[in-house]
């Protein structure tokens, strides 16, 4: 799953060479986009490259194919979209059905369970580009869960150590846009980067904050930040 940046991008790259034969240019990528600068679009390029979605073609100034679609703009498909956290990619399990995105009573393998996706990793360090893909499902108890719709994230980092949260454990967020300051949330920067962060305000900006003393806490305008949910929980294991 992509990004809505990349998912942007990617359509308007199939779409022009749809109707020219021609890759856009860079600039037209960036004003395509409402991107300030080209360095912007440069990452882009290259998270679609990694990903597979397009290949950039040797020898041949501003040349790109794509090379597949994302299923989300297949011909077809409803506008309609639930509610999917951004997060980061992890592990290399395939991806449940969607059906598994809801919470489920009970589990297969150990009774009076909930589960939950795993929605990927978080970086709980610095922001590290954030995409959208389920890798797998873990079964928690019950009372571990708040109501509401939950998800789960493997932690990777050292930047909430003093929160208790350390790098491999797994945190369970339950879904909400909104956050009190001082609660731990996974928050959403510029629709680019996902991170574990204390939630603050400062006057009208929100404030990331760490729980480890060698990162600064980062402050951004409240336009830019939006919270995909909030720590309900971890698992740790030995």
């Amino acid at each position: 799953m992509l990004t809505r940046k990349q998912h942007e991008l990617l359509l308007f790259i199939h779409e022009r060479l749809k109707e020219t034969g021609i890759p856009p240019s860079f600039d037209e990528m960036k004003e395509a986009l409402d991107l300030a600068s080209k360095s912007g679009i440069h990452r882009l390029i290259t998270a679609l490259e990694e990903r597979g979605f397009i290949r950039r073609l040797p020898n041949r100034a501003r040349a790109l194919e794509v090379v597949r679609l994302p299923e989300s703009i297949a011909p077809g498909l409803g506008s309609a979209r639930k509610f999917s956290p951004s997060v980061i990619e992890g592990g290399q399990s395939r991806a449940a059905p969607a059906s598994a995105r809801r919470p489920v009573a009970g589990n297969d393998d150990v009774g009076g369970t909930v589960s939950i996706p795993v929605m990927g990793r978080i970086a709980a360090g610095v922001p590290i580009e954030a995409i959208q893909n389920q890798t797998h499902s873990i079964a928690v108890p019950p009372d571990m869960l708040s109501g509401g719709e939950h998800f789960a994230l493997e932690v990777k980092g050292d930047s909430m150590i003093e929160a208790g949260i350390f790098d491999g454990d797994t945190v369970i967020i339950r879904q909400t846009q909104t956050a009190n300051p001082g609660e731990i949330v996974v928050a959403l920067i510029d629709d680019e980067e996902a991170t574990l962060k204390r939630f603050r305000r400062k006057g009208a900006s929100v404030a990331l904050e760490a729980a480890n003393p060698a990162y600064e806490t980062r402050i951004f305008g409240p336009d830019r930040v939006k919270v995909q949910g909030r720590l309900v929980g971890l698992i740790r294991r030995y």
